[in-house]
């Protein structure tokens, strides 16, 4: 073993030549960073004349993880009030909520959670 930590291993090759390789013993460090946080974003569901209760319900369930309850609760609040939170997650998953739920003609829409 060569000093420094390095360990040397040599092998002689058909030519006659001593080949020489180093490989470095020390593991390499753990970054101490942890990741940051992705910053929270709503997806607001609209209120519309156009989509039946039961639809839109169909799609909160086919889309999301609420459960039945849930699912017919926001819809009525969208009903009653014009708009119902339907969830909190980081921006590129609302932005795919959106896009999934457009899919299905109902109106949600994404903004950053103040919180």
């Amino acid at each position: 073993m060569a000093d420094g930590g390095i360990q040397v291993e040599e092998s002689t090759e058909t030519s006659g030549r001593t080949a020489i390789a180093a490989a470095p013993t020390k593991k390499p460090a753990v970054p101490k960073r942890r990741p940051k946080q992705l910053p929270p974003f709503k997806v607001l569901l609209h209120n519309d004349e156009v989509n039946t209760f039961e639809s839109v319900i169909a799609a909160i369930l086919k889309l999301t993880t609420l459960q039945p309850r849930e699912a017919v609760l926001r819809t009525l609040e969208a009903h009653e009030t014009g708009v119902a939170l339907l969830l909190v997650t980081h921006k590129e998953r609302a932005e795919l909520y959106h896009d999934q739920f457009t899919t299905f003609k109902i109106t949600v829409s994404i903004e950053p959670d103040g919180a």
